[in-house]
C-alpha cells in the first residue's frame, strides 16, 4: 500500500510540473532556504581546439581561431531529501529538471597566454555568455599572434585559462498545491539557485614551419662618392634548419647608387654554413657623405624544390666625401697668381 500511495504521488508530481515551472516566475535568496532534494555530481568541461591551420612562419603576425566545446555531464547524484507528500513530489521532480543545467559553463572568459617570449600574444580577454553541454560556440574565439623573426622551428603549446560560472544546487520552495481548475499547479513555486566558480586551462598547441633563415653575419662596404665599381662585401649565413640550394644574392638598388653587378651566386648552403660573396657598386659623386643601407635578399630552392624568396636584410654601406684632385689647388693657384700680377701692375703705375 505505501509503495503504491507514492507511485500516484509521482503521477500526480509529473502531471503538474509542467505548470509548475510555468509559474516559477521568481527567485529565493539560497540563504533563504527552500528544499534540496538532490546532490547532483558533475559539471561543465571545456575543450579548446584551432579552428584552420595550426602551422606558420616565423615572423608571422597573424590570427589564430579557437573553437571551444562544452563536454560537460553529470556523474552521479544522490537524495538529499525524501518526499512524504504529493506538494514534495511536485518539487523534487521541479527540482530534477533545473539540476542538469548543471552542466551549463556560464560567463566565459577566455585568455591566451605563452610560455616563451618568441610568441607574443597581441590580444586580450575573449568572453562568452553560455555554453551548454554538447554544444560549441557557434562563432570561433580570435587571437592575434605574433611569431619570433628567429623562433626555431618546432611545437610550441599557448595557455587558453578559462573562468567560468556553472549552477552548484538548486533549492525549491512551494506553500501548497491547488488543484483548482483541474490541474494541479504548485502555488507560489520558487528556487533558489546557488553558483559556482571554476578555472580550467587547455594547452593548445601551434606549429612553427621548418625552413632555412639568413642573416648577414659580416658586411664591409665604405667607398667615396664617386668612386666606381667599389666592392661591397657581405657575408651571409643559413641560420635555419634546411639546405638550400641554387641560392643567389642580390641587391636593391637606389640612388645615390647604380651597379651592373647586383647580383651574387652563392649555391648551395647548409644549415650552420655561412658564405661570403662581393658586390660591386657605383656612387655619385655628388652623394652626400652619411650611413647608408642597401637592401639585400636571398633567392634560393628549397626542399621541396620550390623557389622562395628570404626576408630582405640590410647592408650597411658608409659614404665618404670624394677622394680630393688638383682641380681645386690649380683654381687656388691660378687666383694667386692673378693677384700678385694686378699688385706688381699697380705699384709700377703709381711709380710711373
Amino acid at each position: 500500500m505505501i509503495s503504491l500511495k507514492y507511485t500516484t504521488w509521482s503521477l500526480i508530481a509529473l502531471a503538474i510540473l509542467a505548470t509548475a515551472v510555468q509559474a516559477q516566475n521568481t527567485y529565493i535568496p539560497y540563504e533563504l532556504g527552500g528544499d534540496n532534494y538532490y546532490l547532483m555530481y558533475g559539471g561543465p568541461n571545456l575543450s579548446a581546439s584551432i579552428s584552420g591551420t595550426d602551422e606558420f612562419q616565423r615572423g608571422d603576425t597573424v590570427t589564430l581561431y579557437l573553437d571551444l566545446t562544452n563536454y560537460g555531464r553529470i556523474l552521479g547524484f544522490k537524495d538529499d531529501k525524501t518526499p512524504q507528500n504529493p506538494k514534495e513530489y511536485a518539487l523534487k521532480n521541479a527540482e530534477l529538471q533545473d539540476e542538469y543545467k548543471k552542466t551549463t559553463a556560464l560567463g566565459i572568459t577566455a585568455t591566451l597566454t605563452s610560455d616563451t617570449s618568441q610568441i607574443e600574444v597581441k590580444s586580450g580577454d575573449q568572453v562568452v555568455g553560455a555554453l551548454r553541454a554538447g554544444e560549441k560556440i557557434q562563432s570561433p574565439l580570435k587571437f592575434t599572434i605574433k611569431i619570433a623573426d628567429r623562433v626555431p622551428s618546432g611545437r610550441y603549446p599557448l595557455n587558453l585559462k578559462l573562468s567560468y560560472d556553472y549552477q552548484g544546487n538548486v533549492r525549491v520552495y512551494a506553500s501548497d498545491i491547488s488543484t483548482s481548475g483541474g490541474s494541479p499547479t504548485l502555488v507560489n513555486f520558487q528556487e533558489s539557485l546557488d553558483y559556482a566558480k571554476a578555472n580550467q586551462t587547455v594547452k593548445v598547441p601551434i606549429y612553427i614551419k621548418s625552413q632555412a633563415d639568413f642573416e648577414l653575419s659580416n658586411a664591409t662596404g665604405v667607398i667615396s662618392a664617386g668612386d666606381k665599381k667599389s666592392p661591397i662585401q657581405v657575408t651571409y649565413m643559413n641560420i635555419g634548419d634546411q639546405p638550400v640550394k641554387d641560392a643567389v644574392a642580390r641587391l636593391s638598388i637606389f640612388k645615390p647608387f647604380s651597379s651592373t653587378d647586383d647580383q651574387a651566386y652563392i649555391g648551395a648552403l647548409n644549415p650552420g654554413e655561412s658564405k661570403t660573396v662581393v658586390f660591386r657598386i657605383d656612387v655619385d659623386s655628388d652623394a652626400t657623405p652619411k650611413d647608408y643601407g642597401i637592401n639585400s635578399e636571398i633567392k634560393y630552392t628549397d626542399i621541396n624544390g620550390d623557389t622562395v624568396i628570404s626576408e630582405s636584410m640590410k647592408i650597411p654601406v658608409i659614404v665618404k666625401a670624394a677622394h680630393g684632385s688638383m682641380i681645386v689647388p690649380g683654381t687656388v693657384l691660378l687666383a694667386l697668381v692673378l693677384a700678385v700680377g694686378v699688385y706688381v701692375y699697380r705699384r709700377k703705375q703709381k711709380s710711373a
